[in-house]
């Protein structure tokens, strides 16, 4: 299981409403919606839940071990004596660390196995366990840890058997749902609950969107397989809520409309090849969106583009809101780096932005993400000529402004490549503060127009008074040119 609270998926007392007596047992669980019995599908699954066992070797640095010595008189003296002398000496020791999981076949011919990430990171060596006592070593085909999830192959000496992926899109919450692991090492175990939440943000990786379930799971379900009724898998159980590291009741699965796409590249690349959009983005918060005249917060803001990267020709500008991408709705931040990633490499999407209040669509060509951070880097050390002479200083919204010349960007170490109006003080007690708008942060934008001196500014914000706008909408750089918007309240 993972080393956080979150651990591996979920609660119990589904289990026992299957086993209360009929006087007693509530009527939809008598009907058709939930199942009286599933002996016969569990029956079925069990021979594809395989028990993953890894070790690996860790040196200890030539430290000794402590001795601890034997009660006065045992008779385990000699046995503490020989024990500690062979662990003393000089020199680097190796030892052995071991460590349990889940998985399952989803390809009896070619012997692969589906787990999770951290049931086989940094593994030496790493062993399934069949239902049948069977053993065989496994190689590790790929592994992703940003979604968690791992690819292994083993060799089969005999038949196996697989169980199919299903599609996790179309479950509802309320669902029953089963799910098979090996929790504290006791082998195939069955459990059974309900879907209790879908698209789930645990913060535990940038394409969180977990299935929640009250199955009972604990230490050693992980990579272990979450069924619907129809026998098919749709979802891998990954993690707990757990103050105690048991199930209470609150677990969570990586649904195979997300881990899907992540097995095949495993299979076929040995790692991932997700699409790339080239963009920075934040929320659009409510603040942001009355700024932009939008009805409503939804979508994810531009802060940036990456030099170099699919849309750096004016395609998507800082400042354009995404709310739709390659035919599907972006209603939060978090929904675009999902769909976008989502998208193989080199394909061409329309992509739905909002600019300046006006709704378009823009044709984008995804380059790889794997690839992204290089030019990333060297995004944020571009070079550019300097700016002219500063003039003199101006106070608005709190904030002390000058224009940016060489005396500036030294006094406040500002990159070469960031243009706008220099924050030389801000006020304490003003709304700039309270954003946490900083002395060397520079303003690039105003309500979506540049802006290049601190009259600049001022007349921005003159405009937007008299328009009965509330808040300014600041496009901010950094230091280094990384962008951010941020919202003032003029009043």
């Amino acid at each position: 299981m993972r080393p956080v609270r979150f651990r591996a998926v979920t609660a119990a007392f589904a289990a026992a409403m299957l086993l209360a007596s009929p006087a007693v047992m509530p009527a939809y669980a008598q009907s058709n919606n939930g199942p009286a019995s599933v002996a016969d599908l569990a029956e079925g699954l069990l021979d594809a839940v395989v028990n993953i066992s890894t070790s690996q070797n860790i040196g200890d640095g030539g430290r000794a071990q402590p001795r601890m010595p034997a009660p006065d008189g045992s008779p385990f003296q000699d046995f503490f004596d020989e024990f500690f002398r062979d662990r003393q000496g000089d020199g680097p020791r190796n030892r052995k660390v071991s460590s349990l999981g889940s998985g399952f076949v989803i390809d009896a011919e070619e012997g692969i196995i589906v787990t999770n990430n951290h049931v086989i990171d940094g593994a030496d060596d790493i062993e399934v366990n069949f239902a049948d006592g069977s053993k065989l070593k496994a190689e590790l085909v790929g592994a992703d840890s940003k979604t968690d999830l791992a690819v292994l192959k083993v060799e089969p000496v005999k038949p196996l058997t697989e169980v199919p992926l299903g599609k996790s899109d179309v479950i509802r919450i309320g669902d029953w749902v089963m799910a098979i692991g090996n929790p504290f090492g006791l082998g195939g175990t069955v459990t059974v609950g309900i879907i209790s939440a879908r698209g789930r943000d645990i913060n535990s990786g940038p394409y969180d969107n977990f299935i929640q379930t009250d199955a009972a799971i604990n230490r050693g379900n992980s990579g272990g397989p979450l069924f619907n009724m129809n026998g098919e898998v749709i979802g891998i159980n990954t993690a707990i809520i757990s103050p105690s590291g048991g199930s209470i009741g609150i677990g969570f699965a990586v649904p195979t409309e997300l881990a899907v796409n992540v097995i095949d590249q495993l299979r076929e690349f040995g790692e991932t090849r997700r699409g790339w959009l080239g963009v920075r983005i934040q929320p659009v918060t409510d603040e942001i969106a009355e700024s932009l005249g939008m009805d409503g917060a939804k979508g994810a803001l531009v802060a940036g583009v990456i030099r170099g990267g699919p849309v750096d020709d004016g395609t998507i500008e800082p400042g354009d809101v995404i709310i739709r991408f390659d035919g599907k709705d972006v209603d939060a931040m978090r929904d675009l780096p999902r769909v976008v990633a989502e998208s193989p490499v080199g394909k061409a999407v329309d992509v739905v932005i909002i600019r300046k209040g006006e709704e378009q669509t823009v044709k984008v060509t995804l380059g790889r993400l794997e690839d992204s951070d290089q030019l990333a880097s060297a995004d944020a050390d571009g070079t550019d000529p300097d700016l002219d002479e500063a003039l003199e200083t101006v106070d608005v919204l709190g904030m002390t402004l000058a224009e940016l010349n060489d005396e500036g960007r030294q006094e406040f170490a500002i990159s070469d490549d960031v243009e706008g109006v220099v924050i030389t003080a801000v006020d304490p007690d003003s709304a700039a503060a309270d954003k946490r708008i900083e002395p060397g942060d520079v303003i690039v934008e105003i309500a979506q127009e540049t802006v290049m001196t601190p009259q600049d500014v001022e007349e921005r914000i003159a405009a937007l008074k008299q328009d009965g706008r509330r808040n300014a909408l600041l496009m901010l750089a950094g230091r280094t040119g990384e962008l951010r918007f941020v919202t003032v309240r003029m009043d």
